[in-house]
């Protein structure tokens, strides 16, 4: 990796050119010659299954086989027809346990057909020719809201404007995409993709963006329900988890969220400053990524701490083996009791095994051990704000937001998706979709259908 030993937490750890190949694309592109062999591995199931297992349904034999008669463009509308940002969802997806799982040529002992990275081939050239375009709908005259541009309000935003809604997006953040540009491990979407994805979307017309506006402070629900015919929220999850140990005062110990924003909004790599020993707390998606990317800025030793086993990590066996790849360490059965430190600065975590009792509950074994560190990241998981919602009259389970099957809150003109609803997925495709579902709802109440 080019390493440059430094003591404690620093910048720079890494030879220039370092920097430029550990964060180029994790899966470079196929080209036209190797998307067509691949995709001429497609059986063209009659049922297939790997439609079934896509959140948004995209026609995967359909686009596949598009692409294997050389219908690059014609691919990517079959794509985009059931989810807009495929292009993100082709490098983001956990394609391993969803389409590519269920794939037949998986099911017969072969390695699966690379779907995603077919999707990626069709919507990146479409992205790159510029020859896709959407179209807004006949203006109905009527207006709706969306509070957030990330994967659902962008979903939804351009699926109502291509019903010809008039469609106005309330974003707290200078830029849209919510987590596609804030946190994506850096390697997964690179050349600023997560943006120009964002740009495609909102220019079919009829989508106004408004930045600098956050519920609960410039923004009021009673407002918008009053001003728009419809409102749908895509929230995401704002707020981090503490850890509610000792020493988690102490310099050095960092929420991941925050330092994977950084990281991605940052023009200079070398100047983000990281720990030579890291220790993460979490066993998510969130977890592995800023492990992985701490190795990549060149920490030395870099251990994920999870309280339970593998069976229950969030984050997938796929990225488990990714992240040790990187050489990053990941101790299972362990839950923090105290960040240790000195000086005000952290100097290690104090962890105790844990064991699941006798009604499958945690509990604590009694052995201590000790990692030493410089930095430690908390990634035990993010909630829901609750304070932009007091007193909105919206239905909550566990911190999130209640909705019905068609993403419809306890709330007259108010529907919601994405990670703020109670029951999802966590996914960014699983957030299209609920984006898509909640604008067909939408539509049809506008129309006095439904």
């Amino acid at each position: 990796m080019g390493q440059i030993s430094k003591p404690g937490i620093a910048a720079g750890r890494l030879e220039p050119q370092a920097y430029v190949e550990n964060f180029a694309d994790l899966h470079p592109p196929l080209n036209a010659n190797a998307a067509c062999s691949e995709a001429q591995r497609c059986l063209f199931c009659h049922d297939a299954p790997c439609m079934m297992a896509c959140p948004t349904h995209i026609d995967v034999p359909m686009f596949i086989r598009q692409i294997a008669t050389g219908n690059q463009a014609g691919a990517a509308r079959t794509i985009y027809a059931a989810n807009i940002i495929g292009g993100i969802c082709a490098r983001v997806c956990p394609t391993e346990t969803l389409c590519e799982e269920v794939c037949v040529q998986a099911r017969a002992g072969n390695p699966p057909v690379r779907i995603g990275q077919l999707q990626r081939f069709a919507t990146d050239a479409a992205m790159q020719s510029g020859r896709i375009s959407f179209h807004r709908g006949s203006p109905s005259g009527k207006r709706a809201a969306i509070v957030g541009a990330g994967p659902a309000g962008l979903s939804c935003a351009h699926r109502l404007a291509a019903r010809g809604h008039d469609v106005c997006i309330f974003e707290a953040r200078e830029k849209p995409g919510g987590l596609n540009e804030y946190g994506l491990a850096a390697y997964k979407a690179t050349n600023n993709f997560a943006r120009r994805e964002a740009d495609f979307v909102l220019s079919i017309g009829g989508i106004e963006l408004r930045h600098g506006q956050l519920l609960g402070e410039n923004l009021s629900l009673d407002d918008l329900t009053a001003s728009f015919d419809a409102v749908f929220l895509g929230l995401g999850l704002g707020a981090v988890l503490p850890l509610g140990i000792k020493g988690e005062e102490l310099d050095g110990v960092l929420d991941a969220v925050t330092f994977i924003e950084d990281l991605r909004q940052s023009a200079d790599l070398s100047a983000l400053p990281v720990g030579r020993q890291v220790v993460v707390i979490g066993g998510g998606m969130t977890a592995i990524d800023i492990a992985v990317q701490c190795r990549k800025l060149g920490s030395r030793d870099v251990t994920i701490v999870y309280r339970r086993g593998p069976e229950q990590m969030g984050a997938s066996e796929y990225e488990r083996q990714l992240a040790q790849g990187q050489d990053v360490n990941i101790v299972f059965w362990a839950r923090p009791r105290e960040i240790t430190g000195a000086n005000g600065q952290v100097k290690g975590v104090e962890f105790e095994c844990t064991a699941l009792d006798d009604n499958g509950g945690l509990t604590g074994t009694g052995e201590i051990f000790r990692l030493a560190a410089d930095q430690v990241f908390r990634a035990i998981g993010q909630v829901l704000d609750p304070a932009p919602l007091e007193g909105t009259g919206l239905a909550m389970s566990r911190g999130r937001i209640v909705v019905d099957e068609h993403r419809k809150t306890s709330r007259d003109k108010v529907w919601a998706g994405g990670d703020c609803v109670a029951g999802g997925k966590d996914l960014t495709v699983a957030a299209a979709e609920d984006g898509n579902l909640a604008a067909a709802a939408i539509d049809r109440a506008l129309r006095g259908e439904g």
